[in-house]
């Protein structure tokens, strides 16, 4: 089912620095603050490709860095073929955890084909900004990150394999998490242990969509059926990986004309039993108590206090959503969006796409500051399962936006994939 290749990795000579002052995090988690930073770090810093932003035209600018660099030997593509093994290694509550993936490019397949199978909505504004970005450049920079099955170990047993090789790359970010990236041959076997397997995205349904969309332009514009446009950079990772860690996505609701929070908690307690909470660290103890007990459950926080409302049991979900696919009524996300947001509140799902009301942020103490700020109101969630993710991608459903956020994201420059 899924065709996997290895690929020439464009990848930076040592001519251009210490590769931890050459790589960034993706572009949609750096803030300005930061991005100036790596600006400064490094005049090499990948950001001048993966986030441009000085110049009249932005993408213009950044395919003729890229085009400079290629020239002065900055970033030059490997002579052969390779399977990118990608390692990453963190601590989470005391506790060091690693998963392992290989980067390979991936032929790009519609949704429909059931190859490549998406769990989330994406945003309109990020995908034209990506879309241009390809264009000017012809070139993938950061991975679409994609699980698979892998029951019978074999694929992991492979992946292993990489410890017996030399590191062609390493270092530890500014976060503690160390990358460590290792070359296989083109003949190490994973293109046909792949060929069996569906991939589940788990990060990066952005740049998918992204990719599809240039393929069919670059198809307009007389590609070969081989082209490298047919296919997209990604990182493939176990989902049986005990080191996989997923993050929630907080909502924050503003510019509200008419906001009452009392009222809507008056009315959320036709569907859930609401208590005020104390401060934030008690909200975030019970929602892992009620997420240990499979429960519903999110926080709410306005005019500085905290509330906790967990979904009662009658009448069920199958009554209140009876519209709603069975594994999206599991998700706390799809009840808090279509309950709260949807009916209590107003905000209907283009409205959300377009983030008219409604903002995004991993960050509780920065959803906080934002309502202190003037924004209506936050909403803290609990992190979606990863097998709830497969069940939601399997059944052909798409969860809300920003439903997730796999932890550490992937780095951006140790490896990429020039398509044109």
């Amino acid at each position: 089912m899924a065709v996997v290749k290895p690929f020439k990795g464009l990848r930076f000579q040592k001519s251009a620095g210490p590769i931890e002052e050459l790589v960034c995090p993706p572009y949609d988690i750096i803030s300005e603050e930061q991005r100036k930073a790596f600006l400064a770090t490094n005049e090499h810093n990948v950001i001048r490709l993966e986030l441009p932003k000085e110049g009249d035209d932005i993408y213009k600018k950044a395919g003729e860095v890229l085009n400079s660099w290629l020239e002065n030997d900055v970033v030059a593509t490997e002579a052969e073929d390779k399977f990118y093994i990608y390692e990453e290694e963190f601590v989470i509550d005391g506790v060091k955890k690693n998963f392992k993936g290989v980067i390979a490019r991936v032929k790009l397949t519609d949704f429909s084909e059931g190859v490549v199978i998406p769990h989330e909505n994406t945003l309109s504004a990020a995908k034209e900004d990506r879309f241009n970005l390809m264009c000017a450049t012809g070139c993938n920079f950061s991975q679409v990150y994609c699980l698979f099955e892998d029951k019978d170990k074999k694929i992991t047993d492979v992946l292993d394999t990489a410890n017996q090789t030399p590191i062609i790359s390493e270092l530890t970010d500014n976060e503690g998490v160390t990358h460590r990236l290792w070359a296989l041959d083109s003949n190490s076997g994973l293109t046909e242990l792949f060929t069996d397997k569906c991939l589940y995205i788990a990060d990066g349904h952005h740049r998918y969509e992204t990719a599809l969309r240039y393929r069919q332009y670059e198809r307009d514009n007389g590609a070969a059926p081989d082209a490298a446009s047919e296919y997209v950079m990604m990182m493939l990772v176990p989902m049986e990986s005990e080191g996989l860690v997923v993050f929630p996505t907080h909502r924050v609701v503003h510019s509200l004309e008419e906001f009452d929070g009392r009222q809507m908690l008056i009315n959320a307690r036709e569907y859930f039993h609401v208590g005020e909470i104390s401060s934030y660290s008690s909200l975030e103890r019970n929602l892992k108590e009620e997420y240990d007990l499979g429960k519903i459950s999110f926080g709410a926080y306005f005019d500085g206090r905290y509330y906790l409302l967990t979904l009662k049991t009658n009448p069920t979900l199958e009554d209140l959503l009876p519209e709603l696919h069975e594994t999206l009524r599991t998700l706390d996300v799809s009840v808090l969006h279509s309950l709260i947001l949807e009916k209590l509140m107003g905000i209907d799902k283009e409205n959300m796409a377009k983030q008219i009301n409604l903002r995004y942020t991993r960050d509780a103490d920065e959803a906080a500051k934002q309502v202190d700020d003037g924004a209506n109101c936050a909403f803290f969630l609990n992190p979606t399962r990863v097998e709830q993710i497969a069940a939601v991608g399997s059944a052909g459903q798409k969860m809300p936006q920003k439903s997730t956020y796999f932890y550490p994201k992937l780095i951006t420059g140790l490896v990429m994939n020039k398509i044109k």
